[in-house]
């Protein structure tokens, strides 16, 4: 099975013949199984030879820059295999068509709802004191225009922040800060969104769908925003799922964080993160409608497919849902 690499060090990606290597600072060569990756992550400095770039380029491997502060820089994005005119001028009338638009974002608000709820209830059945959270996230109400949409969501966004003070044993959390993130809670929010955003982006890739028409957000110049939607719907249940457990379980401490201008991940702390995320997007749950078991990772792929059918008019779309 494909995996995702992740480069956390300065260095240099190069290519000889077909093999790829990664040449830290001060360090040897080390060969890349590039039949064994479907997406490249640097979170260091790294450089590309033009072999390099051909060589990912022709296998189909978006690689994604991301700044110290876990921000997402940009990506060297393959031309597109998959593709369909019918689907891509269906996405952009939903997009264009501002009643279908409305119920598409609303369902990702939907889900994000849900999937928030669900985590609290979970911590709630623990003792921890949400009650209070819970109360305003399922009491708001998500309806009216996109603006109207996004405001809603923002509101269960706060909410559900605040509510980290009584989930987590340590790291206060005061409010959402991201440029940079400002205290260490917000350094490990914004890397974990950083990985998903990233991992959205690279199963849209392997559909259909356009990864700049998107829904909730406002298409832009610089990020593919579809991706932003869809990695709202997977954050309580991936990202804040694997905060809790590092923080709770002592896995990340203060020792794992650097303080700059913001305050940010350390490389140890980048990579513990790393290999927690990873192991919860190959973990698989049993899938209520298809009746198998899938994988975290796979979920996004699924959410992706939902839309077209959902666009080409084949079955209405409902976010996903998680549950327990």
């Amino acid at each position: 099975m494909k995996k995702p690499l992740y480069i956390n060090s300065h260095g240099k990606l190069s290519r000889k013949g077909n093999t790829l290597f990664f040449e830290a600072m001060d360090e040897d060569k080390k060969t890349l199984p590039i039949h064994a990756i479907n997406e490249i992550n640097c979170h260091g400095k790294v450089s590309l030879t033009s072999g390099a770039s051909t060589i990912l380029m022709k296998e189909g491997i978006p690689i994604h820059f991301f700044n110290k502060y876990s921000y997402y820089e940009g990506s060297l994005y393959p031309k597109i295999n998959l593709n369909s005119g019918l689907v891509v001028v269906k996405q952009s009338e939903y997009y264009l068509n501002e009643e279908k638009r409305e119920f598409i974002a609303k369902e990702f608000v939907k889900g994000i709802k849900h999937n928030i709820v669900t985590i609290l209830k979970y911590y709630s059945k623990k003792g921890k004191d949400l009650d209070f959270y819970l109360e305003n996230i399922e009491n708001e109400e998500i309806k009216g225009n996109i603006s109207q949409i996004m405001s809603s969501e923002g509101r269960i966004w706060n909410h559900y922040y605040q509510s980290f003070n009584n989930i987590i044993k340590r790291f206060e959390f005061d409010k959402r800060e991201i440029r940079p993130p400002a205290s260490e809670l917000n350094a490990l929010i914004s890397f974990g969104n950083s990985l998903l955003y990233s991992n959205c982006l690279s199963e849209i890739y392997h559909t259909y769908l356009h990864p700049s028409i998107s829904f909730l957000h406002e298409p832009s110049e610089r990020r593919f925003s579809l991706a932003l939607d869809l990695a709202d719907i997977f954050k309580p249940i991936i990202v804040s799922r694997i905060i809790f457990k590092l923080i709770n379980t002592n896995m990340i401490t203060e020792k794992h964080f650097q303080k700059d201008v913001g305050v940010l991940l350390n490389e140890k702390g980048r990579k513990i993160f790393i290999a927690e995320y990873q192991k919860k997007l190959e973990t698989t749950i049993q899938h209520q409608t298809l009746k198998k078991k899938v994988s975290y990772k796979y979920l996004i792929r699924l959410e992706c497919y939902k839309i077209i059918k959902h666009i080409i008019n084949d079955k209405i779309y409902e976010s996903f849902r998680m549950w327990w």
